[in-house]
């Protein structure tokens, strides 16, 4: 930024600091609303200064020397803190919470003058929001189980140690395994699983199936098909509820087929959409019919005792990687093809490593036709597989329902393609 500013740009800037100063000046006077004037060290007004007094450093700074941001950051801190001090001597409150509030609003408004106010302000609204949440977010650490725990630090370490180790290009010889991508889906699908755990955690059985169903089709949509089947057998009375479930996950699988394979290749745009939209619009309405004509009262209960699924990431991910690999091979040897032929084959088990592989080599080694009609052909062989379990794990009628939607969906999705060939 520049060091000259006119009045104007000086002046909304340090409204912006000011702006700042009394959002967090808000929650933290809502906060001890309780306590009698005087008896604390910071309220509303003290916020408010200090937001201010941070953009006036940071006008001054810019028109003298950046040092002046350094000693006046330990003079204001100092005295903050020492000032906290006698509060929590005469309280026996040793919360620190307030001095880095309060040190973090100074420089807050100090950013909003001296460096970028829409960053300041992003940060002043996430340090609002984490100070306004205290007993909503101590309640929920509290209640986190170990596995919880663990979940969350596996998670961590894949995506910000692991991942960034790993050598973003291929390392194969036939130029097609990239580690990197492979890991980063591995992550994806351990984060997606991880979050339909909390979603029915949170929401509870209520809406649990439902949301295992969104999350399962986001995750595993095979997966998810097992568990309701499974559940089928045992509360035959929730047959169209749990039927439901099973279309839901399967729409939403197409959705994220369609969303993982446009954003790895833009191109694949065209040619993905209209198929899958049209498929999934069959299996979201057929879903949308059973619920409203379900009339069990009793939800059955949803156990879900893996709540990151991290073997099952590792699994997906090896999958794709030799999915990719053999589909390269295969294309090199027998041309377009022997890479739809692997893409049925995968397709029984899984559709995100012919997705990922044809998004990375549709366009380039591969045409691009041929990589969306690969997906496709993926997408529909993992719906039949998906109904052929139904009905192995949930019963002839069962199977017969859910098979009988999924053709009527895989039919549209197919003549959605013929109609964009011959248009």
């Amino acid at each position: 930024m520049n060091a000259v500013m006119d009045q104007s740009q000086i002046l909304s800037r340090l409204a912006t600091s000011l702006a700042i100063g009394l959002l967090v000046g808000l929650e933290r006077g809502w906060r001890t609303r309780d306590e009698q004037d005087h008896q604390r060290a910071a309220g509303f007004r003290t916020f408010a200064l200090s937001g201010l007094l941070g953009g006036v450093t940071g006008t001054v700074a810019l028109q003298t020397n950046g040092l002046v941001i350094g000693f006046a950051f330990l003079g204001y801190s100092a005295a903050f803190a020492a000032f906290h001090l006698l509060e929590a001597k005469a309280e026996r409150n040793v919360s620190v919470t307030s001095v880095v509030a309060g040190m973090l609003t100074f420089l807050l408004g100090t950013m909003s003058v001296a460096g970028d106010p829409r960053i300041a302000i992003g940060c002043a609204v996430a340090m609002t929001g984490l100070l306004a949440l205290r007993e909503w977010l101590h309640s929920r650490i509290a209640s986190l189980t170990w596995q919880e725990l663990r979940a969350v630090l596996i998670l961590l370490a894949m995506s910000f140690l692991l991942l960034p180790i790993l050598p973003n290009r291929t390392v194969d010889p036939w130029n097609s395994v990239n580690l990197y991508e492979i890991w980063l889906l591995a992550i994806l699908t351990a984060a997606i699983s991880f979050v339909g755990y909390v979603a029915v955690r949170i929401l509870g059985d209520r809406l649990g199936i439902v949301m295992t169903a969104i999350a399962g089709g986001l995750a595993s949509s095979t997966v998810a098909t097992l568990t309701f089947a499974g559940l089928i057998r045992a509360h035959p009375g929730s047959f169209k509820l749990l039927s439901a479930g099973i279309l839901i996950a399967g729409a939403v699988m197409m959705a994220r087929v369609a969303v993982v394979a446009i954003a790895l290749n833009r191109a694949l745009f065209g040619p993905l959409v209209l198929p899958l939209a049209s498929a999934a619009a069959i299996l979201a309405t057929g879903a949308i019919i059973l619920l409203a004509s379900n009339t069990e009262r009793h939800m059955p209960k949803l156990l879900i005792h893996n709540p990151l699924a991290f073997g099952t990431a590792l699994k997906s991910a090896a999958f794709i990687g030799t999915v990719t690999l053999v589909a390269e091979i295969t294309r090199q040897a027998f041309g377009s093809t022997g890479v739809l032929i692997v893409a049925a084959l995968s397709g029984v088990a899984d559709v995100d490593a012919v997705t990922i592989s044809m998004a990375r080599l549709g366009g380039g080694y591969l045409e691009l036709n041929t990589a969306a009609r690969a997906i496709i052909i993926a997408v529909c062989i993992n719906t039949i597989s998906k109904a052929a379990i139904s009905g192995w794990a949930g019963g002839r009628d069962t199977g017969i329902l859910v098979g009988g939607i999924s053709v009527v969906a895989i039919v549209a999705g197919l003549a959605a393609t013929t109609w964009q060939i011959l248009g």
